[in-house]
């Protein structure tokens, strides 16, 4: 029995089926964009723990910082005896924060906490309970951040009603057949049919959508949410969980657009691997929750912030917005090199800034190609690479490289991913000739 099997096995017997993983592949060691298995074979890793790792497996600079503060202490609650690597982490983050004036910010360990508590902070600023999301949005797991994710499978099912005041508007998407001009129409009929933007507390939007298909968010529609939250006292969120901290080429996705939100919500990538998240906000927002309404138990990890506090070093260092770039136009011209043949796997609509790029299985007409897609997976895994997908079908392939991967890699994963492509085509050739 193999060692992968016998892993799986345990799995089966320990863990309950609601805990899903992509692949029965048992990580063993990691360096930068590799990993290798426990039975010794090497992948290349384009899926970067879902966007956490930007600077890569195991960066020697931030493996040191943490053993550094290791040796130091491990714990001690910030709530009880508060530390200097909290402190000066979010004194970083200030200087980061993508709007003009003063900022704050708060640590916590998971995205979905660092969602609820932006969600806590706006309604304590606004004295108003009601928030407004986007389908094909997702923003976490949680009771409450479970409502606002606008995808039903996997993530509601089983799970009841949503809590109350949580609404949710189309995304605008060529691909989806929802144009600007209907989503701000849905925001107008939300308004007049549902709830008085008085009594909305929130709007929160990814940049670029994540789970949804890594679908850019219009620079208009982002400018017309601004007006609005200015024009009725709402705050707007970035969620910036999986856009941050150099993926799109920028620190912060919503940069692209030049709008300013109030509040950000940050996690995955900002602490190289270390479990941490937390929101950059408006000062006076900020402030609005009483001593104690925010914390945790582990937020703020001491190792992590020391991580953290590394990967912005390493961010600036190795220019890791420039190599974004960089990577994406060489994924890109892979990509549109392969659109224009016939002998891989239809695919279309190439998208995404900096190194956020996706792009889509179809079918003859241009339908979703779900079984193609996951074909193409399979094929890749089987050539050593590891990829994902998403989108409100499951027929989109989105590639999360770490940043710091190396010129020679990204292109053996790019031949890898073209011959995952060309294999996929000729099963399903040869499954139709088969009939």
């Amino acid at each position: 029995m193999s060692a992968n099997l016998a892993l799986q096995m345990r799995r089966e017997n320990a863990l309950p089926q609601g805990l899903a993983s992509a692949f029965p592949v048992y990580a063993a060691r990691a360096r930068n964009a590799e990993l290798w298995d426990v039975e010794g074979r090497r992948y290349i890793d384009f899926a970067g723990g879902i966007a956490v790792l930007n600077t890569g497996h195991c960066h020697p600079k931030i493996l040191a910082a943490v053993r550094d503060q290791l040796d130091e202490f491990s714990h001690t609650a910030f709530q009880v005896l508060p530390y200097e690597p909290y402190v000066a982490l979010c004194e970083r983050l200030n200087t980061l924060a993508p709007f003009t004036g003063a900022a704050k910010s708060v640590l916590f360990s998971t995205g979905a906490e660092a969602v609820e508590n932006a969600i806590k902070l706006a309604r304590a600023h606004t004295g108003r309970l009601g928030v407004v999301a986007f389908s094909g949005g997702f923003h976490g797991r949680t009771t409450l951040t479970m409502a606002l994710t606008g995808k039903v499978a996997p993530y509601k099912l089983k799970f009841g009603v949503a809590p109350p005041a949580i609404y949710h508007l189309p995304f605008p998407a060529e691909t989806h057949g929802v144009t600007l001009a209907d989503t701000l129409g849905a925001l107008q009929t939300l308004f007049r049919a549902d709830i008085a933007p008085t009594d909305v507390a929130a709007i929160i939007i990814e940049p670029v959508q994540g789970e949804g298909g890594f679908l850019p968010a219009p620079a208009e529609l982002l400018q017309a949410l601004r007006a609005i939250c200015d024009d009725h006292g709402i705050v707007l969120i970035a969620d910036e969980v999986q856009t941050g901290f150099a993926r799109t080429g920028k620190m912060f996705g919503i940069e692209h657009s030049g709008v300013e939100p109030d509040l950000v919500t940050i996690a995955k990538s900002l602490a190289g691997g270390f479990p941490l998240s937390g929101v950059i906000g408006r000062s006076s927002i900020m402030e609005a929750a009483a001593p104690g309404g925010l914390g945790g138990t582990y937020a703020g990890s001491p190792l992590a912030c020391a991580a953290a506090l590394a990967v912005l070093d390493v961010i600036e260092e190795e220019q890791l917005l420039d190599r974004a770039q960089a990577i994406g136009a060489a994924i890109r011209g892979k990509l549109e090199a392969l659109l224009r043949r016939n002998d891989v796997v239809s695919i279309s609509g190439i998208r995404g800034p900096g190194a956020m790029i996706a792009f889509d299985i179809v079918g003859e007409r241009g339908e979703p190609d779900i079984a193609g897609t996951k074909r193409v997976i399979q094929h890749a895994l089987d050539e050593g690479l590891v990829l994902l997908s998403c989108g409100i079908h499951g027929n989109t392939i989105r590639i999360l490289n770490p940043l710091t991967i190396s010129d020679a890699t990204l292109s053996e994963g790019l031949e890898k991913l073209e011959r995952a492509l060309a294999a996929a085509l000729a099963r399903k050739e040869s499954h139709a000739s088969s009939y």
